[in-house]
């Protein structure tokens, strides 16, 4: 299959753009414990965004893998996973900030250590969301791509170690024209003491033609609707 696009991001790496409609977008850490967290938003409408709780709730899970979709908050299919090696994608735990990068890693000041320094996911969120027209207001729930974060029956959440492997693989579709928001930064459970180093490659796709009896839209009942949301919102835009 003709790949369209590829890039590779390293340590700390962020990236915006617009995917259209119709295209697979395969993520393949090129490392141990990678962790991309994605920011998404309808490319048209940017008030229009991934609904983390709607998404948990219609499909009656606390993760995303294979046969999931990420809503959006008027209940529309937005993007679709397709393939996955894992299993598991973690959608709660968030993103980095400076004083929690600072306190992990040590302070790193780009002035002392130039593109050296440790970036942390809410900054490289924002500066990506200026860009597109939006600012900090506009900060959302990320999905964090290649991490598993379990909770107990307290509540603990726990960032689980070693869970993805070199060379792990997640296939999304695009349901929508989305603008993706990407930025290689930890996951902000991630134990370890070192800030993690783990590129993560990109590449996009043309995807085949959805059907009603796509697995993703048999699902679930709500998956359905979402969808059926989704090709009336372009039926009509014609």
């Amino acid at each position: 299959m003709n790949i369209i696009w590829t890039k590779t991001f390293h340590k700390g790496e962020k990236w915006s753009g617009v995917i259209r409609r119709g295209r697979l977008v395969r993520l393949t850490a090129l490392g141990v414990d990678a962790n991309l967290s994605a920011l998404f938003y309808n490319a048209q409408d940017h008030s229009e965004r991934y609904n983390m709780p709607d998404t948990l709730k219609a499909q009656h899970t606390f993760h995303l893998t294979k046969g999931n979709i990420l809503m959006t908050d008027n209940g529309r299919a937005m993007i679709s996973i397709v393939e996955d090696s894992l299993g598991w994608h973690d959608t709660v735990s968030g993103y980095t900030s400076r004083a929690l990068t600072d306190e992990k890693y040590g302070e790193s000041l780009y002035q002392k250590v130039r593109n050296d320094w440790l970036r942390c996911g809410q900054e490289n969120f924002t500066i990506e969301l200026m860009r597109n027209g939006m600012d900090a207001r506009d900060l959302t729930a990320p999905v964090n791509f290649f991490s598993k974060v379990t909770s107990d029956d307290q509540g603990k959440m726990t960032f689980v170690k070693a869970y993805c492997p070199f060379e792990a693989t997640v296939t999304l579709r695009t349901e929508m024209d989305t603008l993706f928001i990407l930025s290689n930064t930890p996951n902000p459970l991630d134990p370890a003491e070192n800030y993690p180093s783990v590129p993560i490659r990109v590449e996009v796709l043309p995807a085949a033609p959805v059907t009603p009896l796509d697995p993703c839209v048999l699902s679930c009942p709500e998956n359905q609707r979402a969808f059926e949301n989704t090709w009336d919102m372009y039926a009509l835009a014609r």
